[in-house]
């Protein structure tokens, strides 16, 4: 009997408690490590303010993305998705092919092309919920939960959503927990250990 009691403990290692720890998920939030030099980050990696842009610590791997941006303040801003070859001092973004992004003004730009622009009684606001959508081909723009028609594309390679700053603006990120419900079929970032 003695010798059974030594196996089973003996199996869960010298004096250990049996348990196996449970690998805790990184949770999605704006990188620190890829950031503007002017670039202020707080509120655990949800809210950027100051001058430049920021890119999310995940990349997206899956086929269908859901992320939220929240105008806190308004200013000049821009948020999308980016490679992290992107340049993070230089606002605007959009200007080279590493960075697809909604503009302030309603234009969306990749390449210093203008690739599509919201309806001009659609201009986003303090205050309001912006939803992007991407599956690899197209990026799509929702304002408060409803869809704004306006796709864009062109960016190749991997991106994660990108956001900048200027002239007084602060945003916040959601990246789970949503404001309004994603498109049916699209979900939150994953990480990629997630997906599998």
């Amino acid at each position: 009997m003695a010798a059974m009691f030594t196996c089973c403990f003996g199996c869960c290692g010298e004096g250990g408690s049996g348990h196996i720890p449970l690998k805790e998920m990184p949770t999605v939030q704006l990188d620190t490590h890829h950031m503007g030099t002017d670039v202020v980050i707080v509120k655990s990696g949800r809210r950027i303010c100051g001058t430049g842009g920021c890119l999310a610590n995940a990349p997206l791997h899956q086929n269908k993305s859901y992320f939220e941006f929240k105008i806190q303040s308004s200013g000049v801003w821009g948020i999308g998705v980016a490679t992290q070859k992107v340049n993070l001092n230089q606002v605007p973004l959009g200007r080279d092919t590493n960075s697809l992004v909604l503009r302030h003004d309603g234009s969306v730009y990749h390449n210093n092309e203008e690739k599509n622009r919201l309806p001009a009684n659609s201009l986003p606001q303090e205050g309001d919920i912006v939803g992007i959508t991407y599956d690899h081909v197209e990026m799509n723009l929702y304002l408060n939960g409803k869809n704004m028609h306006c796709p864009a594309s062109g960016i190749r390679g991997t991106v994660y959503p990108v956001v900048y700053v200027d002239d007084s603006a602060i945003l916040d990120c959601q990246f789970s927990d949503f404001y309004h419900t994603p498109p049916q079929g699209f979900e939150k970032i994953l990480f990629e250990q997630q997906i599998f």
